[in-house]
């Protein structure tokens, strides 16, 4: 048996799953699971590889983290640390990077929904740029920032009508979408004039995004293409040129081999020679390149560590594996069906003895985290490793059947750091009220 090495992941000279230099079952021990595991090493890498993209082509940009890929007061701190910004996209990821000492002024705020109180906090934290969504978002900024006698830099949110190569919940782009103006109809350009006549908001660009878990890069071509013939069009009718066209994240990444995503950055490469080519072709300043990639940054750099249980044998139909955590850790595969590799800890390189299939311990049958794995033998109190899971695992992580969310760990060149404390049985009642 061989599984894919990520990052620093390998097998060390115990013979057992390794990363960042420490041992997944000196982890378990020392912090319990269900665990998260970050290669944090892995996270640094693809962010200089993404900026060196730029810095090759020699363009203005700025990569921008997705936070709700995974968000923590340490995963803010590593992202200033490595010189790049950051998207929120509600109240509380907003706290949370104030609270980690995050220069605001490089944090873009997304949203289909932004409450006027999310708006104050931003306004207050001094949030850079404000990426606005509808018309009613436009009307809500603009009565506070004439309140505050203030300005903020915004960027249009358009849909430009590219339909994404991935899940349809997951699909942003397209012209049926909740997000964003709407191109085709012409909103986007009424959302321009009206925002061009307020002298409380300054225009930087546009922004789209398409979609995620996207494995070829016609998708992001076709969007640029939209999203320059729309800033051209504005430059002919009112001599507007944008300082910045943000192209969004969605970038795909490797979960199984089943899956065959390009490398992060070449992603990127694409793009960039892509939007060159059509400004120049438009006559047309090239403007900022932004991106947003989240997924591509932490999913392959985060390892869930879980303690194996019960077991279930249908003899001629399957065996169930049953392991500590579940659908309150990662979600994904019942909500997108999502497919995961999972390894022995202990004997990640094991031959294969047995097929099973991974089971949460959560109150519901689709609570599936992986089918039909091939594993070494396995008994009670053995820890199996799932790679992949550092996006939209913990961020989307709930306390279903009240159980505590787990912890997580930052590991780089064999020290770990616990980052998040795992949830106790008094974190669950804490906001609980009795009767009176």
């Amino acid at each position: 048996m061989s599984y894919y090495h990520y990052g620093t992941t390998r097998t060390n000279a115990a013979g057992h799953l390794e990363i960042g230099g420490v041992d997944t079952l000196a982890l378990a021990k020392d912090y319990g699971t269900p665990l998260f595991v970050y290669d944090t090493a892995l996270i640094k890498e693809r962010i200089q590889q993404f900026k060196e993209v730029f810095e090759t082509a020699g363009v203005a940009y700025k990569v921008t983290y997705a936070s709700k890929a995974f968000t923590a007061i340490a995963m803010y701190q590593l992202l200033a640390q490595a010189g790049v910004g950051c998207d929120v996209v509600s109240g509380g990821e907003i706290y949370t990077a104030n609270q980690a000492g995050f220069n605001m002024a490089d944090v873009s705020f997304h949203g289909n929904n932004k409450s006027v109180a999310e708006l104050e906090l931003a306004l207050e934290t001094g949030v850079g740029t404000i990426v606005l969504d509808n018309f009613h978002e436009i009307d809500l900024l603009n009565n506070l920032l004439e309140e505050r006698q203030q300005q903020v830099n915004v960027l249009l949110r358009v849909s430009p009508g590219i339909s994404a190569h991935t899940h349809e919940y997951i699909m942003t782009g397209q012209e049926d979408s909740k997000f964003g103006f709407d191109l085709k109809s012409g909103q986007a350009t009424a959302a321009f004039e009206k925002v061009r006549q307020l002298t409380t908001m300054k225009l930087l660009g546009v922004h789209c995004h398409i979609g995620s878990q996207i494995f070829e890069t016609k998708g992001f071509e076709m969007a640029a293409g939209a999203m320059v013939d729309l800033l051209n069009t504005w430059k002919q009718k009112d001599g507007f040129q944008a300082a910045v066209l943000n192209l969004g994240g969605g970038f795909g990444v490797r979960y199984t081999a089943e899956d065959h995503p390009l490398a992060p950055q070449d992603y990127v490469k694409d793009i960039v020679a892509v939007v060159k080519k059509l400004t120049s072709s438009a006559g047309l300043k090239l403007p900022a390149i932004w991106i947003e990639p989240g997924r591509s940054m932490v999913a392959e750099a985060g390892t869930t560590l879980y303690t194996v249980g019960s077991r279930k044998d249908l003899a001629g139909i399957r065996s169930y594996l049953a392991l500590d955590g579940g659908m309150g850790d990662n979600i994904r595969p019942a909500l997108y069906q999502a497919k995961y590799d999972a390894v022995l800890a202990s004997n990640p390189d094991g031959a294969a003895t047995q097929t099973v299939s991974l089971a949460g311990k959560y109150c519901e049958s689709g609570d599936m985290l992986a089918w039909d794995q091939q594993l070494p033998a396995t008994q009670p109190g053995d820890v199996v490793a799932m790679f992949t899971t550092g996006a939209y695992g913990y961020s989307m992580a709930s306390n279903y059947n009240r159980n505590p969310r787990p912890a997580v760990v930052f590991v780089e060149n064999g020290h770990a750091q616990l980052v998040v404390k795992r949830e106790s049985f008094a974190d669950l009642v804490h906001l609980d009220l009795p009767l009176e």
